[in-house]
């Protein structure tokens, strides 16, 4: 098997698994126990929370432990805007589902008329920021949308289905003259440099070789937000339930240890997904999303014109290859990817796209198989479909 969807899901590093072992039979209590095994887990957190905090920058107290991405976004969207209770927010058209099904959301609530004048008052208004052909959003572009009443600014810093890197250092720097808090979505960039500047960030675990259910949401101390899960108070009074101390701790593990590796990790990954790109780009009519340079290291999403994403997938898993249509959150859709469609590039193209995402065992090897066998799968389906597009390869 050749797995080639690692922005989908890991697998799980055996020092991850080994740091976590004791967490599930030995070490077991509970953090809020006064207890022996109560306090050694909570020693464990305290443990886990400081290595990250010593990676990301930042203080333990600014760390906070959540379920996931997807619920790291929701606390940071959700939990600044039950904060501010109205105002202006502004992200972009190729935000992960996470980002963008919150923003909708959001634009629905806190509106109410007025008894007196009838008028609609609060709410929040979003901004849907366009993006170039390669899928990046300029720091420029930011600055022109600002509003006196804008109150966040949240911006992918790696797409999870195209790989294109955001500049948000850059963007960092207008969100801080302004005074507006920037969050980030960060859960694709654990090979990047995650000291960037956004007030809140979020990572998740299943992305960094370490257990799925578990992320964290970095927050600036400055930041006021609201808790949207209520209960015990863990989590400084703002992700409540008992804390789960074996992935917390893979976590770390994980991340300290994709951090450590990434300067060789980037540059050998770069290697192998250059030569895949050069290598299928002599397919005839196809097309690389995303940007050519500016794009994470083990990253390849390719458009094949006249046939669908799903059908190369399902061939591909016949030889033992596993790749992807897009995000692994979408890939049931019917629809054409939001993200392409963002770039510029027409339906009848982005349906055909393929998200290869390379990992720490892809090898060369691995490279060298799917460019033997990807070309014949392409040909085999062309032959049979009945669109025939005209393209020029990018």
């Amino acid at each position: 098997m050749i797995y080639l969807d690692h922005s989908a899901t890991t697998y799980v590093d055996q020092e991850v698994m080994a740091a976590m072992k004791p967490y599930f039979t030995e070490d077991f209590g509970n953090p809020s126990s006064m207890h022996q095994l109560g306090l050694s887990a909570k020693e464990a957190v305290q443990e886990a929370r400081q290595s990250i905090a010593q990676i990301l920058n930042c203080q333990p107290n600014e760390i906070i432990f959540t379920s996931g991405g997807t619920e790291s976004v929701n606390l940071a969207l959700q939990g600044l805007a039950q904060e501010k209770k109205q105002g202006h927010i502004i992200t972009t058209k190729t935000e992960h589902h996470a980002v963008l099904n919150t923003c909708k959301y959001l634009e629905t609530q806190g509106t109410q008329k007025s008894k007196i004048s009838g008028a609609t008052q609060g709410g929040f208004q979003i901004t849907y920021l366009d993006v170039d052909q390669y899928g990046q959003v300029q720091p420029e572009q930011i600055e022109k949308a600002i509003k006196p009443n804008t109150i966040l600014v949240t911006i992918i810093y790696a797409n999870n289905e195209i790989g294109t890197i955001n500049n948000i250092k850059e963007i960092s720097k207008i969100t801080k003259k302004h005074n507006i808090p920037l969050h980030t979505d960060a859960c694709q960039a654990g090979l990047l440099d995650l000291n960037t500047g956004a007030d809140l960030l979020t990572l998740n675990s299943s992305k960094l070789y370490g257990p799925k259910g578990i992320g964290i949401l970095y927050k600036n101390k400055n930041i006021k937000i609201q808790p949207i899960i209520h209960g015990g108070g863990q989590e400084f009074n703002l992700r409540s339930g008992t804390e789960n101390v074996p992935s917390i701790v893979g976590f770390a593990k994980a991340l300290e240890l994709v951090q450590k590796n990434k300067e060789q990790e980037t540059q050998r990954l770069t290697q192998l997904r250059d030569k895949l790109i050069t290598e299928i780009k002599k397919i005839h009519k196809t097309i690389l999303n995303g940007h050519p340079t500016q794009r994470l290291p083990g990253n390849v999403n390719i458009s094949f014109a006249d046939i669908e994403g799903e059908s190369i997938v399902l061939h591909l898993n016949e030889q033992g290859i596993l790749a992807s249509t897009g995000s692994a959150c979408t890939s049931k859709e019917l629809e054409a990817s939001h993200v392409l469609l963002a770039t510029g590039q027409p339906p009848e193209i982005a349906h055909g796209s393929i998200r290869f995402t390379l990992g720490k065992q892809t090898t060369e090897k691995d490279i060298d198989e799917v460019l033997k066998k990807l070309p014949i799968i392409i040909k085999s389906l062309r032959k049979i479909s009945p669109i025939k597009l005209e393209v020029k390869n990018d």
